[in-house]
């Protein structure tokens, strides 16, 4: 058995005994590569668990370039506290050494999400030299300046949004003087995507250019640990996901050592609706996630692996495993007393269970209660017929949606994923009260809000995306046609989603083409193959079963 199956007390026991001697600084001692010599490799104990293979020739010494070089592809997978041990490494045998203090610096954040940390990279610049000046006079060469002015820039004064276009103007420049610097190239791509947002591009140029320069370094070394990442961060939306196939399969095979990694090809599985790679790629980087993970650290690689897993596994119909994963959160939340994202990551993944899987469970409504259990709770208020407390989440999440101030155009952040879910519950709270035309009002109303964000990168968001459910409401007020239209937009954001293929065939059948519905139907068996527990997997054998019999006279 994989993933949680196999045991709901991993992180106990690792808290219980000595922890593994699986550290990242451990796995990569057998590195080959020498200074700037050719690329990489750390292997584990049985020489198959790699970091990637990168050339990145910089002036230190042989010594000092092993650990640097270790450094940079694992910064490249997003492992922030290993690559920080090799920088530090690098700095003890050679303190002037710039660029090991330039690597140090890009493990404090993460790129793709606001700035939490930014007294730490300024630290780091500061025991290289205490002025600009006099830290570009320890770098060695014309390039190393170039990676060293751009962190300057990225971590001087301004507002974060400055800074990362700051750091991209100056990243484009030693691309320009560079262009056929891989590692120039790489690191150019990812400033590309740092600073989509500052510059509010909702063209996808950046995310294009980003991509297509990346897909040039991985083309030319299959191997980079960067190159894979940077593809699926540029193609992760419906669209351009099948662009970045190629990086998905081979990224976590490249930076096997790194959680991160064996995460990241999850991105583009979920949007291609490959369940089964979604869930064993999050049930393998949460094994690596607790392997390396010391007490004290961060817990975001676990958590966020069980959060995706559970996804994963509940479209796959596989409802144990799921609950599988909420313990498992459970233990990982109590026995490291983590009161960050564990914690906040607790309500969402029972939220998501309940509306997933039809199993209708309501909550009472406190102070604490989040936006996601809202929804939960207001769906299942409705359903079991409690229009009271369905009023009560509704109006809690309609203040939501009023007391949040940023109206980011990213799908799951700011005022709108509250606002969107207000008109799912009150939609369906008007449905329930008789009021059909203000139930379609509020629907499209709120699909109006959802035309406003961005496409979804990851899990259903809201948990009950809004097509899926209005379809729901239309088949209900018997206007099928109208149903089969938003499950069909539905499927164009999260494809092969099993609840939207569900919706579909019912409204396809009911709107009497029966071959389109035998279709659907079919679709949804094979996502649920292997499942037993959802109770509509009799309603499409016995429609198929049905269909087959009419055809055959």
């Amino acid at each position: 058995m994989s993933g949680p199956q196999r045991s709901t007390s991993r992180v106990a026991l690792l808290l219980a005994v000595p922890v593994l001697s699986l550290a990242l600084a451990g796995c990569v001692v057998s590195a080959e590569s020498e200074a700037a010599a050719g690329p990489a490799v750390a292997s584990d104990f049985d020489a198959s668990v790699d970091i990637g293979s990168i050339d990145f020739p910089t002036s230190a010494g042989s010594e000092a370039q092993k650990h640097f070089i270790r450094g940079v592809a694992i910064l490249h997978s997003f492992g922030y506290e290993q690559a920080r041990e090799q920088f530090h490494a690098a700095q003890e045998l050679e303190p002037d050494f710039a660029l090991a203090y330039w690597g140090e610096t890009l493990t404090y954040n993460h790129p793709l999400l606001p700035e939490r940390d930014l007294e730490s990279p300024r630290e780091a610049l500061a025991r290289l030299g205490e002025t600009r000046e006099e830290r570009a006079s320890r770098a060695g060469t014309e390039r190393e300046r170039g990676f060293l002015k751009a962190v300057e820039e990225l971590f001087g004064e301004g507002e974060l949004a400055e800074r990362r276009i700051a750091y991209m103007e100056a990243m484009r420049s030693l691309h320009e003087s560079h262009p056929d610097d891989d590692e120039v190239a790489a690191f150019y791509a990812l400033s590309l995507l740092q600073a989509v947002g500052p510059l509010g591009d909702d063209t996808f140029r950046l995310n294009v250019l980003a991509g297509s320069i990346a897909l040039g370094v991985f083309e030319r070394n299959p191997s980079h640990p960067g190159a894979a990442h940077y593809i699926i961060h540029s193609f992760d939306d419906p669209v351009h996901a099948p662009l970045a196939l190629p990086a998905a399969h081979r990224f976590a095979e490249i930076a096997a050592a790194v959680s991160h990694a064996r995460h990241m090809p999850s991105h583009i599985f979920i949007q291609r609706g490959m369940w089964d790679r979604v869930s064993k790629s999050n049930d393998s980087a949460y094994e690596a996630a607790v392997a390396l993970w010391d007490p004290g650290e961060r817990v975001g690689d676990m958590v966020h692996s069980l959060d995706w897993g559970q996804y994963g596994d509940l479209q796959r119909g596989d409802y144990a495993k799921a609950r599988e994963w909420i313990a498992e959160l459970d233990d990982l939340v109590e026995r490291t007393g983590d009161e960050g994202r564990g914690k906040s990551t607790v309500p969402l993944v029972r939220a998501r269970y309940i509306v997933e899987t039809e199993q209708w469970e309501t909550r009472e409504i406190t102070d604490d209660t989040g936006t996601a259990e809202l929804l939960a709770t207001g769906i299942s208020a409705v359903r079991t017929g409690d229009l009271d407390l369905a009023r009560q989440a509704a109006a809690r999440l309609k203040k939501a949606g009023e007391r949040e101030s940023d109206d980011s155009s990213t799908f799951q952040r700011g005022s709108k994923p509250a606002r969107l879910m207000h008109h799912e519950v009150a939609g369906l709270i008007r449905l329930a009260e008789g009021d059909a035309e203000g139930a379609v009002t509020m629907f499209d109303d709120g699909l109006a809000i959802a035309a406003t964000m961005g496409p979804p990168r990851g899990a259903a968001s809201p948990i009950k995306p809004i097509r899926e459910l209005y379809g729901e409401v239309l088949l209900q007020l018997e206007r099928p046609a109208d149903a089969v239209a938003q499950f069909e937009d539905q499927l164009l954001y999260t494809p092969n989603r099993p609840r939207t293929l569900l919706g579909l065939a019912r409204a396809q059948a009911a709107a009497g083409d029966a071959a389109a519905a035998a279709d659907a139907y079919g679709k949804l068996l094979e996502a649920w193959d292997g499942a037993d527990e959802p109770t509509e997997l009799a309603e499409a054998r016995e429609y198929l079963a049905a269909s087959a019999r009419k055809r055959l006279g």
